[in-house]
């Protein structure tokens, strides 16, 4: 059975819910944890969601509608980010996880898409959860592509959405792997590593009707001691 390291958060049951439902094992970390014993004994890392990642890590001043995450997680998973993909251990990044994950690589975000990029679409869809705020286009024989399988028809995936920034530009070693249809990046993954996707919806809220079952058993799978 898998160990998944899961970043603490203001709502970690959906997280946790949907990795168990895949058959794993969870381990909450977060600032304070040391990060190279986590690296060490961990088969998987979960980047969640929650506030925005501060702009000065990406070099630019905070937008009017910058929302600060807790204390202390900004520096604990980039750095938890960057030291699992040294180890090449399997990464699920979600949310404001696709953007930390981004920023580690030396990318930049988007850090209100309203306000930033008019005309676009609505992306903060909150509840329910689940609810379906709009498709996504899937870059076909992508990894993302290949785990949704049946999910994708014609090349685009209904997702829920639950955010004001995203990703601009694009970190070292990551290709995009799907848009919504306002231009706005929805996934991205590193072909360079064993296992590192991210995607921009919420994925684990789905965990009781299994619309995106295929991406936690595939990540479960990848991370599975032999």
């Amino acid at each position: 059975m898998s160990l998944i390291a899961v970043t603490a958060c203001a709502k970690p049951r959906d997280y946790e819910a949907a990795l168990r439902r895949a058959g794993a094992e969870v381990r909450v970390v977060g600032p304070g944890d040391p990060i190279a014993e986590i690296v060490g004994t961990v088969d998987g890392v979960l980047l969640t969601g929650g506030g925005d990642v501060d702009p000065a890590l990406y070099g630019e001043a905070p937008h009017p509608a910058f929302s600060a995450a807790e204390p202390g997680r900004d520096a604990f998973e980039i750095a938890l980010a960057r030291q699992s993909l040294d180890a090449d251990l399997p990464l699920f990044a979600i949310c404001r996880g696709i953007q930390v994950l981004n920023v580690a690589r030396g990318g930049t975000l988007v850090q209100d898409i309203p306000d930033q990029l008019p005309g676009s679409l609505e992306h903060k869809v909150g509840e329910p959860p689940a609810s379906i705020a709009h498709d996504i286009a899937v870059t076909p024989g992508s990894r993302l592509d290949s785990i949704l399988g049946s999910a994708v028809t014609a090349g685009t995936c209904p997702v829920n959405s639950r955010h004001h920034q995203s990703i601009k530009a694009v970190g070292a070693g990551l290709i995009v792997t799907a848009v919504a249809a306002d231009g706005v990046i929805e996934a991205v993954e590193d072909p360079g590593r064993r296992w590192c996707v991210g995607v921009q919806w919420h994925p684990e809220n789905f965990h009781h009707t299994g619309e995106f079952a295929s991406l936690f058993a595939h990540f479960i799978g990848v991370s599975r001691r032999t």
